[in-house]
């Protein structure tokens, strides 16, 4: 069973940069996908998690059209540069003991507390 502790978060202006950090322990194999997830305003109420970016354990990444050329995620942190205003949200660090880089929430088991990032002038 994973544990997944994130950190970091804030409110900052448009353009500037911020680091999300995720720790995940537990793992006997040490063979495990991360992923990070956003629940933004501008979605419908009920709406799913929007996936934002995913590595497998094997280090492939996969980005969410909206955050590529931006993010870069890493095994255990998320950089966030040129953030928009869009970019407002609550973002989850997800875990799972497989080998892939998906960004569909239900495809990921453990899950961090979520941390907040707002982007405004």
């Amino acid at each position: 069973q994973l544990q997944v502790v994130q950190y970091g978060g804030g409110a900052v202006q448009p353009g500037a940069s911020l680091t999300l950090s995720c720790v995940v322990s537990g793992s006997t194999s040490g063979v495990y996908s991360v992923a990070w997830f956003r629940q933004t305003p501008r979605q419908a109420p009920g709406s799913e998690r929007e996936g934002v970016a995913g590595i497998s354990s094997a280090g492939s990444t996969r980005y969410a059209e909206s955050v590529e050329g931006r993010f870069t995620i890493s095994q255990d942190s998320l950089q966030m540069n040129q953030l928009k205003p869009e970019d407002t949200g609550m973002y989850y660090c997800a875990a799972v003991p497989m080998r892939w880089n998906r960004l569909v929430p239900g495809d990921y088991t453990y899950w961090g507390q979520g941390t907040q990032v707002t982007v405004s002038s």
